[in-house]
């Protein structure tokens, strides 16, 4: 029999859609970084959406499809997730966030796959569900491996969702760090219209309540009354986009307010960015927070989920609380009204960034995982009798 160092690994991974987001680009990077060719992965969407990200892997070859779940609690799903595993021999099914892993694990009982969870963020404000307290218990005795993203993320799921602790490994997200040209930070403020003596302030994200992004605009508003000069450049799209515009109009503030939509390569924006804002209202582990810190990009973010365990307050840059949009705008002004301070943040975020969160640290850890899991289990052929 080969040993996990040889062996090829079928993983499927379940995950609600590959649209923008955090969790689809961890997807992204595990298939991207394929070991050699030892990790076979197949992505299974089950809102019935690809995405811009699916669709990225699907020009690569990666196999991504779609299963549209119904309202309520879908029966059948679990018996079309459970027919692919078995007929496509899967090793393990990486089950990203709840939903995907109460189906996956569902859909892998009774057959030879290991199932992993990885939770990549929480809902704010995070509540108890009692039925949890016996679902997720019942889960976890046919789930092999559970992941958080940040230890925030192992507390929560170990508080409200009475997952065992013990049995909860963090593995932070990592990426490459972005490469961007030098003058793509000038080609984007012409192409934005920003002038050259303008302060850009900017986030990358989806614009969903969640990321309380109307809370960034009032916190931009105060910052706009005491330096003219600052603009602001929000780089993403989704629900939450027409209530932003709205918000800036009413705020007055419409004019330096530049909302460019859904960029599929955002590193231009992020590199004509002076400062980096993050004020979610719940987080797992920002990419994009990450990416801004691999451009040396200081920040200023809401204290919230992992992201205190990235940003290292006044070192890296300024945590504020959630949903406090006079302290946030004092944190970027704090910032703007010194420029070496300022640049000082952003050159220890690289530095941190460099040594914690990069993407062979975070594959490195899940391909050992994969390995771990089969390595215990029978040989694939004895089991599917091929």
């Amino acid at each position: 029999m080969q040993g996990p160092s040889t062996r090829q690994i079928r993983v499927l991974h379940v995950t609600l859609n590959m649209g923008f987001g955090g969790t689809e680009a961890v997807i992204r990077e595990l298939v991207a970084l394929d070991d050699a060719g030892r990790i076979q992965h197949e992505v299974i969407c089950i809102d019935g959406l690809i995405g811009a990200i699916g669709q990225q892997l699907l020009s690569r070859g990666v196999a991504v499809q779609a299963l549209k779940r119904r309202p309520g609690f879908d029966w059948a799903l679990i018996g079309a997730l459970k027919k692919l595993i078995v007929s496509q021999r899967f090793d393990i099914v990486h089950c990203h966030q709840y939903t995907p892993w109460v189906y996956g694990c569902l859909g892998s009982i009774g057959t030879p796959a290991k199932v992993l969870f990885t939770e990549h963020g929480r809902f704010h404000p995070d509540r108890y569900r009692y039925k949890a307290m016996v679902v997720n218990r019942i889960l976890a005795l046919f789930t092999h491996k559970i992941v958080a993203i940040s230890s925030a993320t192992r507390n929560a799921l170990a508080r409200y969702e009475f997952l065992p602790r013990n049995r909860i490994d963090v593995i932070y997200n990592g990426i490459k760090p972005l490469n961007v040209e030098q003058t793509a930070a000038a080609k984007i403020r012409a192409e934005l219209g920003i002038n050259k003596d303008d302060v850009v302030l900017g986030t990358v994200a989806r614009l969903d309540p969640v990321k309380n992004q109307l809370m960034m605009l009032e916190a931009f508003a105060l910052v706009k009354s005491r330096h003219p000069s600052a603009r602001i450049v929000i780089v993403g799209d989704g629900s939450g986009r027409k209530a932003l515009e709205a918000k800036a109009v009413a705020l007055n503030i419409a004019g330096s307010v530049i909302f460019t939509g859904f960029s599929e390569a955002p590193g231009p924006y992020f590199a004509a960015m002076d400062l980096f804002l993050l004020s979610s209202d719940t987080e797992g582990t920002s990419i994009t927070l990450l990416e801004a810190m691999s451009l040396g990009l200081p920040v200023v973010a809401t204290a919230t989920g992992g992201t205190p365990e990235i940003v290292d307050h006044d070192v890296t840059g300024l945590l504020t609380p959630i949903g406090d949009a006079d302290a946030f705008a004092t944190g970027i002004e704090t910032l703007l009204q010194n420029p070496d301070w300022l640049k000082a943040k952003g050159e220890a975020g690289l530095v941190r960034f460099q040594k914690n969160y990069s993407i062979e640290s975070m594959a490195g850890q899940y391909i050992a995982g994969y390995d771990q899991l089969v390595e215990g289990s029978r040989s694939l052929k004895k089991v599917y009798r091929v």
